[in-house]
């Protein structure tokens, strides 16, 4: 699944960014791998949501295959075809910020070697450090929503295995009930294997 959803989002980021004139020569153009990362990691999130759910509750609830199927059929039969998009917000809210700040850092970057050094050649240790800045600032910044998406997923696969409904909270309710049990800890947990991921 992190295969083809990264080719999607990385072939679809630079086509939109020089389908909306970006060059790594002109200054002007700096806001357009902000649009092009934003567009991009929106498409392949929406595309890949329903099997990052399945993954997810695979993961959390240990389920065979034939548990997992049965979990499908009885949630789109009480929800209909909506349920495959749950965590769709969570999970924009983690992905567009953190492309847009990683964007725009790396292609900054990038163009003002270029431009600084008057060359089209660009520095293999500084773009790799640059991303590795920008990924890990933009990872700090949305691990957060990353964590309420995972929460997410988890109770309904809970209520799901349980054969139960519950009533979901808003991501903002969800961002402030775990901020209250445990403080930024608990927004922050796992951040140390998401900075080594990134």
């Amino acid at each position: 699944m992190s295969i083809p959803s990264t080719v999607i989002y990385f072939t679809a980021y630079d086509r939109i960014k020089y389908r909306l004139g970006y060059d790594e020569h002109d200054t002007s153009t700096c806001h357009v791998p902000v649009a092009a990362g934003i567009l991009a990691r929106a498409l392949a999130v929406v595309l890949f949501n329903p099997l990052e759910l399945l993954r997810t509750k695979m993961q959390s609830s240990r389920l065979s295959y034939f548990q997992l199927k049965e979990a499908i059929k009885i949630s789109i039969g009480n929800n209909g075809l909506v349920f495959v998009m749950k965590g769709l917000g969570p999970s924009l809210l983690r992905d567009i910020p953190f492309s847009a700040i990683y964007w725009f850092g790396y292609e900054f970057t990038k163009s003002y070697q270029m431009r600084h050094y008057h060359t089209t050649d660009v520095n293999l240790i500084l773009t790799f450090a640059s991303g590795a800045v920008c990924g890990s600032l933009a990872a700090l910044l949305t691990l957060p929503f990353d964590v309420v998406k995972t929460h997410r997923q988890i109770e309904l696969g809970e209520a799901q295995v349980a054969g139960t409904s519950k009533k979901l909270v808003s991501t903002w309710a969800l961002l402030r009930e775990l901020y209250g049990k445990r403080g930024f800890t608990a927004l922050y947990a796992g951040m140390n294997m998401v900075l080594s991921l990134e």
